[in-house]
C-alpha cells in the first residue's frame, strides 16, 4: 500500500469516553485519517452510507442497535468498509469472525493488538487498490489493438503478481467449543490431515481445524508450505536438515527437532524449494 494514502476512519461506540480513547491511540498512525464517530448503531448505518469510510471500528454491545445489527444493515450495499470489532466481552469472539470481521479488540485496546489490527487494514486496501487499478487497466487495454494492447498486458500481468501474495492467511483462526485460537501461520511447522481434520503443529502444541487437505492447500503460500506426502504439509522456513534413505525417500528434520517422512512421489517438488 502507498503509505501516502490515508485510511478513512470511522469510530462507532455508545461510551464517548471509549471513543475519546481510541481517538487518542490512533493518533500513532500517520494514515489513519479519523473521519467521524458514532454514537449508537443507527447513527453508525448513515454514517457509514454517507462517509463511505474505508475503516470501521465498532462496539458490539449498544443499546437497541447494536454491532452486528449494522453489519447485517450493510448486506447488500457496495463498498462495505472493513470492520474491526472493539468490545469489553470477549465472548462475542467467535459470532464477530462468523460477521467477517477484519479484526477483533478487546478493551482497554492494547497498543501492540492495535498495530496488528491496522496493519491487517493496509494490507489489505494494498490488495483492493491492486484489484481496482487491475480492472482500470483492463478495460483500458480491451479498447486497444496491437503491440500496444501487447505492451500493457504484459505490464498488468506483472502488477499483478505481488498483490496474488496477500490471498494467503496470515492467520488462522481454529474454533473449539466457542472458543477461538489465533495461529500465525508463519509459526507453524507443519500439518498433517486425519479425514477431514487438519492437525496445525505450532511448537509443542497440536491444535485441531476442520477442513480438508485441499482447502488448507488454497489457503498457504506455496512457497513456503508444501505438501510432502499424501497426508503431510511442511513449513519450509522450518526444515534444518535433509537425510536422504535408501528407498528413495528422505526425511526433513524440523527446527523442532521433529523429523517428516518426504514420499518419493514428492520429493522433486520439495527439493525445488529447499
Amino acid at each position: 500500500m502507498n503509505n501516502s494514502r490515508t485510511i478513512r476512519t470511522l469510530l462507532v461506540d455508545d461510551e464517548p469516553l471509549a471513543i475519546r480513547g481510541l481517538k487518542i491511540r490512533l493518533e500513532a498512525f500517520d494514515d489513519i485519517e479519523i473521519v467521524g464517530s458514532s454514537a449508537n448503531g443507527r447513527d453508525a448505518v448513515k454514517a457509514i452510507k454517507d462517509l463511505r469510510p474505508d475503516l470501521v471500528f465498532l462496539d458490539i454491545q449498544m443499546p437497541g442497535f447494536d454491532g452486528f445489527a449494522v453489519i447485517r444493515s450493510l448486506i447488500g450495499e457496495t463498498d462495505i468498509p472493513l470492520v474491526i470489532f472493539v468490545t469489553a466481552y470477549d465472548q462475542y469472539a467467535l459470532e464477530a469472525f462468523e460477521a467477517h470481521a477484519l479484526d477483533y479488540l478487546l478493551k482497554p485496546v492494547e497498543p501492540e493488538r492495535l498495530a496488528e489490527a491496522v496493519h491487517r487494514v493496509r494490507e489489505r486496501l494494498a490488495t483492493r487498490v491492486a484489484v481496482e487499478q487491475n480492472a482500470k487497466l483492463v478495460r483500458m487495454i480491451e479498447g486497444m489493438e496491437g503491440t500496444e494492447k501487447d505492451v500493457l498486458t504484459a505490464i498488468l500481468d506483472q502488477k499483478s503478481a505481488p498483490a496474488d501474495d496477500t490471498r494467503f492467511d496470515p492467520q488462522l483462526r481454529i474454533k473449539d467449543r466457542g472458543h477461538i485460537t489465533i495461529v500465525n501461520v508463519a509459526d507453524i511447522d507443519y500439518i498433517d490431515a486425519a479425514g477431514d481434520y487438519m492437525c496445525i503443529h505450532v511448537d509443542d502444541k497440536t491444535h485441531i481445524l476442520r477442513e480438508t487437505m485441499k482447502t488448507m492447500e488454497r489457503r498457504l503460500d506455496p512457497r513456503v508450505f508444501q505438501r510432502i506426502h499424501r497426508s503431510t504439509i511442511v513449513n519450509l522456513d522450518k526444515v534444518q536438515e535433509v537425510r536422504p534413505h535408501a528407498n528413495g525417500e528422505c526425511f526433513l528434520r524440523l527446527s523442532s527437532g521433529k523429523e517428516l517422512k518426504v514420499s518419493r512421489s514428492h520429493k522433486d517438488v520439495v527439493g525445488r524449494f529447499l
